[in-house]
């Protein structure tokens, strides 16, 4: 428990442009462990005064995909709060309002320049090789100059006034200072000309009247960093907690993940998008697991970590800067740890909806007595079907080559098959225990391999060359479709060897 920081309030604050993916999860997750941790809020607020670029699909998914991980807030546009509304773009007047407190202690400014004119001095400066930032043509105009523009219906913008002399020192939770020289810095625009307010504005006077104490971000925006302090400053605020996260990169570890990766990855069952490991049979657990571990670390030894572990041990002390490839194995390797942590009941739950998808029709208590002999051996809940789906037929029909053993051939399999036949016939219930020391022994007096007799017992019975444990898997068949499933591989041999 960190005691330093306790209570919290937290957000996390999207734009809904596009799917919800590995980066944006671990944001909300870190801003959730902190709350939960110290007994504060975590809030959930929609940045969304892009409309172009706003997607009422994307924000569905966003809900859809913390839900899922068990992300739940405690404010947001869907949670009546204290600090609400939780859309930027409801939250127009109040950032009207505040820009002109800006204006008004000579920290912002009207700029009535035109696109055309804007894009003459870019060109200009492009020529040039200087530096991309605003000439500042309209920063000195006075405020009756100002006024009266307005006034006679010219379009304008409202810029800040950023210092031109002097630096700007910023203090990271994972990085330390930062210093920016303010010369260096542009007169960023703070609210458009239709009067929306940009995120520069928009999320520190959001931050600072829903009382933000810690601010998660990503790496990507310390170049705006000091344009944020800047105005936390200009209106003599508290600051956050700042803390810029490390980025995801590439599994190869070199650069960010492209719009092309994620398309290349998606072939190859692979994504960083939350639905689509939903959809691949990942465990939210698995997931929480792994991204907890990608930019964050308990000790040098743990590695399997529960939401609740997370909310108990989380650190900010113990986050790390160092950017983080993506590693597919790792997750794959958390997953299964998870499905193993399940209870029967519980995976089996989960798993229903797989076998729904792959179109085999079983019920809970039908699948719930298989589950167990594929807990250890599944990845993902979507290998379930098709590591089982000979449970759910009245027959399957094996090729003839599957239910030859490695290293002989069609005849002496088929001697295999007709022994085990009339082994098997003799016994009574075939329960596991019951028949496993006599097939052992029926390989020894066979002078063949243990596992060569096993391999045509399987094919035969399953169809398939690897499924669950054999021996339970005809207990649970029942004698009579086990025989009927060697007979007719007995006839498939047959057939085969003429």
């Amino acid at each position: 428990m960190n005691k330093e920081i306790t209570p919290v309030r937290v957000r996390f604050a999207p734009s809904p442009t596009g799917l919800t993916h590995l980066g944006s999860a671990r944001t909300a997750m870190y801003n959730y462990l902190l709350a939960k941790q110290t007994g504060g809020q975590f809030i959930l607020r929609f940045e969304d005064t892009d409309q172009k670029r706003y997607d009422p699909a994307a924000e569905q998914d966003l809900i859809d995909s913390l839900k899922w991980l068990g992300l739940e807030w405690d404010e947001g546009p869907d949670i009546d709060g204290p600090y609400g509304p939780y859309r930027q773009l409801k939250r127009k007047e109040i950032y009207q309002e505040y820009a002109g407190k800006l204006i008004e202690m000579d920290k912002a400014y009207r700029c009535f320049c035109t696109r055309e004119e804007l894009a003459v001095v870019r060109e200009e400066m492009q020529k040039n090789k200087q530096q991309m930032k605003y000439s500042g043509k309209c920063r000195d105009i006075t405020p009756e100059e100002s006024t009266a523009k307005m006034e006679a219906g010219e379009a304008f913008v409202i810029r800040f006034k950023m210092p031109k002399e002097g630096s700007i020192t910023l203090l990271d939770k994972l990085r330390g200072e930062i210093v920016f020289e303010n010369r260096v810095l542009d007169d960023s625009v703070l609210v458009k000309s239709d009067g929306l307010a940009l995120y520069h504005l928009a999320a520190m006077v959001d931050d600072h009247l829903m009382k933000i104490t810690h601010v998660f971000r990503g790496e990507e925006w310390i170049p705006t960093f000091p344009l944020h302090a800047h105005i936390y400053r200009a209106f003599g605020w508290e600051e956050p907690e700042w803390v810029h996260l490390s980025l995801f990169l590439k599994p190869s570890g070199k650069g960010k993940m492209s719009k092309r990766d994620t398309e290349q990855m998606k072939l190859v069952g692979k994504t960083i998008f939350i639905k689509d490991m939903k959809d691949l049979g990942y465990l939210p657990e698995g997931v929480i697991n792994w991204i907890a571990l990608m930019g964050w670390s308990y000790d040098d030894k743990t590695e399997f970590f529960t939401l609740g572990d997370l909310v108990s041990k989380f650190s900010l002390e113990k986050l790390n800067p160092k950017n983080a490839a993506i590693d597919f194995k790792k997750f794959d390797h958390f997953n299964s740890l998870h499905i193993r942590n399940l209870k029967v009941e519980e995976l089996t739950r989960r798993l229903l909806p797989y076998f729904e998808k792959a179109e085999i029709d079983v019920t809970f208590e039908e699948l719930l007595p298989i589950v167990p002999l594929i807990q250890e051996r599944i990845t993902t809940l979507d290998e379930a079907p098709a590591w089982t789906a000979f449970f759910f037929k009245d027959e399957v029909i094996p090729e003839a080559e599957s239910l030859i053993a490695k290293k002989l051939d069609g005849e002496q399999s088929l001697n295999i098959l007709e022994k085990i036949a009339e082994l098997l016939e003799g016994i009574e219930v075939h329960s596991h225990e019951a028949i496993e020391m006599p097939l052992r022994e029926l390989a020894e007096k066979l002078e063949v391999k243990a596992g060569q007799l096993f391999g045509v017992l399987r094919s035969a019975v399953t169809g398939q060359r690897v499924s669950p444990p054999l021996l339970e898997s005809i207990e649970i068949i029942g004698k009579k479709r086990t025989m009927k499933q060697i007979y007719q591989g007995i006839e498939i041999l047959k057939e085969f060897n003429k």
